[in-house]
C-alpha cells in the first residue's frame, strides 16, 4: 500500500507532457483564431473587390447612358451585361476575385429626380449580388457557425452625365 501511494504521489508531483497536454488543449482555438483571420482577409478582399467593380460599373453607366434618358422615356436594362462583365474584370480583363467567389447578378436601375436640380438629374444605380465560398468553413462548423457560403449585395450609384 505504502508503495502504490508513492507512485501517486510521484506521478502528481511529474511534470513531464504537461507541455504536450496544454498544447492539445489550446490547438482549437489556434485553429479556429487562424482559421478567423484567414477568412476574414478573404471577405474583405472579396468585398473591396466587388465595391471597386460595382463603382467602375456605375462610373461607366454614368457616361454611356444619354443625358436626356429620363425625358426620351430610355432604359439602363441593356447594359446589364456589359456591366456584369465590368464587375467581374480588372482592367486588363482578368478577373481579380479571390478564389471561391462569384458574381451573381448585376442590376442596374435608373431614377428620375425632378424638382432638385435645374433640369432635372437621371441618377443610375448598379447593384451587384456576390457569393463567397469559405474554405476554413468546417473549422468554423467546429465553433457552432455555418459559413460556408456568404451572400451579399452590393451598391453605388452615380449622376448621369451622357455622352
Amino acid at each position: 500500500m505504502v508503495h502504490l501511494h508513492n507512485l501517486f504521489a510521484r506521478f502528481k508531483r511529474d511534470q513531464r507532457g504537461a507541455a504536450l497536454v496544454e498544447f492539445a488543449i489550446s490547438l482549437p482555438l489556434i485553429l479556429l483564431l487562424f482559421a478567423s483571420v484567414i477568412e476574414g482577409g478573404r471577405m474583405v478582399w472579396a468585398y473591396q473587390a466587388a465595391s471597386s467593380g460595382v463603382r467602375d460599373a456605375v462610373r461607366y453607366l454614368a457616361r454611356v447612358a444619354p443625358r436626356d434618358i429620363c425625358t426620351s422615356g430610355g432604359s439602363v436594362a441593356g447594359y446589364a451585361v456589359a456591366l456584369k462583365s465590368i464587375v467581374e474584370r480588372d482592367q486588363a480583363g482578368a478577373s481579380f476575385f479571390p478564389t471561391g467567389m462569384s458574381v451573381n447578378t448585376v442590376t442596374p436601375s435608373l431614377t428620375c429626380v425632378t424638382g432638385t436640380y435645374r433640369n432635372g438629374a437621371a441618377i443610375a444605380q448598379v447593384s451587384a449580388n456576390i457569393t463567397i465560398n469559405m474554405p476554413f468553413s468546417s473549422v468554423f462548423t467546429f465553433a457552432g457557425q455555418n459559413m460556408a457560403v456568404v451572400t451579399a449585395t452590393i451598391t453605388d450609384q452615380s449622376r448621369i452625365y451622357g455622352s
